[in-house]
């Protein structure tokens, strides 16, 4: 019996349990959560301080200064530097075409409706620490952010290493703070003393952290509420190894982690487990997730895998072929062909890796410079152009039987 666990679609429990992702929700986490919440909005700076020092081992101040943003740069190696300098570029030059237009359009002659876009004045980047910090999530949330125009982004991370530090100066972040988890997000929502209250805040953290944004969200804008990661491939071909690693590689992000094929080839699906289990030996904190969620589904055909794939609107999807990718319409990214790893999108191609998840692909998509502006509308009429639209305004306010409406529109005519 392989570790990945091989189920036949036409087994209807099964497939129930792979498209159950209700958040059941933990209150003892969620209440453990609010209690932090309402005691930084209470005692600010010195609640941080005290669950800076009490959970993430804090001696040193809260705030990295500039000077020692540059010094503890140096020490990164010299092909991480290179390769954060390129990751940026490329999540800059990919940012930079999301930023949307600004337009003025003539409806009727003497009336215009113009679109707005502006920036976000100030917004908090969260950056995890876990086992490692990971420089590439500052990248992520910080550039697009810089390229909307926001004039301070403020990054938090409770674990500053040299590499943080690079991605910090690519990124021109105005300032950072070596801080986490729930105080940290509170922090950046409600404001201190000594760090300012932001806009919005993004980017990808543990539970604590998921469940603060939650908290915050109706007082701070948020991206979105961040679940287990998730990856699913649909291929009827392909590589067994190579699809084996993918799975791998998603599952040693977390316990929780979601790693699922959905193939129509019972060859392929024997074969991609078999490969997990030589594979795993190498990956040790990739099995507790591939031993408990994960699953290859054998589907009678590949149009079932590409419905169930976007059932289960997923973070990442893999395929096989461009016209698998066509049909794929809810998911957070899509990796085409074999050569595309997703991994690639983790790291380099400049395509956001905060992505959507637990079904949430359904509605949104990846974060992006969208995320950093405000669209506006300006309308603008002159007096033939009320003239133009008055029997239209006046109609509709009628018949909705709101008679101030077609009156103010009425008054203008004499």
């Amino acid at each position: 019996m392989t570790t990945l666990k091989i189920v036949n679609s036409s087994n209807n429990r099964a497939k129930r349990s792979l498209l159950n992702r209700t958040k059941n929700g933990d209150k003892k986490l969620e209440n453990r959560v609010a209690s932090i919440i309402r005691d930084v909005r209470r005692r600010g700076d010195r609640a941080v301080n005290d669950y800076a020092r009490r959970f993430d081992g804090l001696s040193e101040p809260t705030e990295v200064s500039m000077n020692e943003v540059y010094e503890t740069a140096k020490d990164a190696p010299k092909a991480v530097q290179k390769a954060i300098r390129k990751a940026g570029n490329h999540i800059r030059r990919v940012a930079k075409r999301q930023v949307p237009n600004g337009w003025t359009l003539s409806v009727v002659p003497g009336v215009t409706v113009e679109q707005r876009v502006t920036p976000l004045k100030r917004v908090g980047c969260y950056v995890p620490g876990g086992r490692y910090p990971l420089p590439s999530s500052l990248l992520m949330t910080s550039i697009p952010a810089k390229v909307a125009g926001v004039s301070e982004v403020i990054a938090v991370c409770p674990r500053i290493d040299p590499s943080i530090c690079t991605a910090a100066l690519e990124a021109k972040v105005s300032r950072l703070f070596r801080i986490g988890g729930a105080h940290a997000i509170a922090a950046l929502a409600y404001g201190t003393k000594n760090i300012p209250q932001v806009d919005k805040i993004v980017g990808p953290g543990s539970a604590y952290v998921a469940t603060a944004k939650a908290l915050v969200a109706n007082d701070c804008p948020i991206d979105f509420y961040a679940g287990p990661t998730e990856i699913v491939i649909v291929a009827s071909s392909g590589k067994a190894s190579w699809l084996a690693a993918d799975l791998i590689a998603q599952a040693e992000h977390d316990p929780n982690a979601r790693s699922i094929l959905l193939t129509p080839n019972v060859k392929l699906a024997k074969a991609v487990a078999e490969s997990v289990d030589r594979l795993l030996p190498e990956h040790p904190n990739a099995k507790p997730s591939i031993k408990q969620w994960g699953v290859v589904m054998v589907t009678e055909n590949i149009k079932e895998a590409i419905v169930l794939a976007n059932d289960l609107a997923p973070e990442h999807v893999v395929c096989d072929r461009e016209t698998v990718a066509k049909k794929i319409t809810k998911a957070g990214t899509i990796f085409v062909g074999s050569y595309s790893a997703q991994a690639l999108g983790d790291y380099a191609t400049g395509s956001n890796h905060v992505l959507p998840t637990s079904g949430a692909a359904r509605f949104r998509g990846g974060l992006s410079a969208l995320d950093f502006v405000r669209i506006n509308s300006v309308q603008r009429a002159t007096r033939s152009g009320l003239q133009r639209l008055a029997p239209t305004a006046i109609s509709l306010a009628n018949a909705e039987g709101l008679i101030g409406h077609a009156a103010s529109v009425v008054t203008r005519l004499g």
